[in-house]
């Protein structure tokens, strides 16, 4: 499976940045905004802003298959980097 990266930045409610990227199987810039606000709310930072400013595509490759299971069940895939909970 292709799998398109979203790199992304936001601020969490305590002021640090949290880095992360949204990987999807459609190369969607709205849809990556959404998957990333839906995984901000669901660890507790709905009030973070995301917009294609801080969601932004990076590139495309392949997916392992952790990955592309994660995609074919819920639409995308959160690869935590700095910040994250």
């Amino acid at each position: 499976m292709e799998i398109h990266v979203y790199d992304t930045y936001v601020k969490a409610k305590d002021g640090h940045t949290m880095h992360f990227d949204v990987f999807t199987a459609v190369k969607d810039d709205k849809k990556a905004v959404e998957y990333a606000k839906q995984w901000l709310t669901s660890i507790g930072e709905d009030d973070a802003t995301v917009t294609s400013k801080e969601c932004s595509f990076c590139h495309s490759q392949s997916a392992p298959n952790n990955v592309a299971d994660a995609i074919n069940k819920d639409g995308y895939f959160i690869y935590k980097m700095e910040g994250c909970k």
